[in-house]
């Protein structure tokens, strides 16, 4: 295993929609509206290898192209005009991304398959192209290199370089992209400074024992 696949998703909401888990009378289904993702080499200098954006047209169960809430996109910055000029569907968007992986592991700041495939194939009435054992959260990464479960819950991806104080072009919070970058950054780091190992991205495999993590904390100190 060469390559590391770092993604993000946006998907859609309204004010307060994730604390009433999207089950307001108005709230859309949290299907996704745009992809990013970048390649990153677990060897070498693990470098950043490629990136991957895409905007996806949201469509609700019937088939019908969601608008986008304003809250919605002032907090994305995803627009109509993003949509309707550079949008694709959203089996456009999961092959193309399948086609940039090339079947390497996924990594999200969470769950986000859940939102980008699960969910948004269900919506479409779609069969989910690429396999849930493909994807593994990477906040098992970041606490296997010894971030504090109290910084672990309260931190987002976007917030994740700034953290650890790596240097970084600006970034925009809560795009695909960036946010995946945000945490490639992050990880890129750990790597570089020896506190956390290219096998810890293999899949279904233990991150590390406990002595080894408190390894891991000394070599940080």
């Amino acid at each position: 295993m060469k390559t590391a696949i770092i993604f993000d998703c946006e998907f859609l909401c309204r004010e307060d929609s994730q604390r009433r888990f999207w089950c307001g009378a108005h709230d859309p289904d949290p299907v996704i509206a745009q992809i990013g993702a970048v390649k990153l080499a677990l060897e070498g200098d693990f470098a950043l290898l490629g990136s991957y954006k895409a905007y996806v047209r949201p469509t609700d169960r019937f088939g019908r192209r969601y608008s986008l809430d304003p809250f919605f996109t002032r907090l994305t910055g995803i627009t109509e005009t993003n949509i309707e000029e550079q949008g694709v569907s959203l089996e456009d968007a999961l092959a193309n991304f399948e086609s940039f992986s090339g079947g390497a592991p996924c990594w999200s700041w969470g769950k986000d398959e859940l939102n980008m495939v699960a969910i948004s194939c269900y919506i479409a009435g779609i069969q989910p192209p690429i396999p849930a054992n493909r994807f593994d959260n990477a906040v098992k990464l970041v606490a296997a290199a010894g971030m504090p479960m109290e910084d672990l819950i309260k931190t987002p991806s976007n917030k994740l370089a700034d953290y650890y104080q790596v240097e970084h072009p600006p970034l925009h919070g809560h795009d695909a992209l960036d946010d995946a970058l945000s945490l490639a950054y992050t990880l890129q780091h750990l790597m570089k400074a020896g506190i956390l190992r290219s096998e810890a991205f293999e899949l279904a495999a233990p991150i590390l024992d406990r002595k080894e993590m408190f390894q891991c904390l000394d070599t940080y100190r």
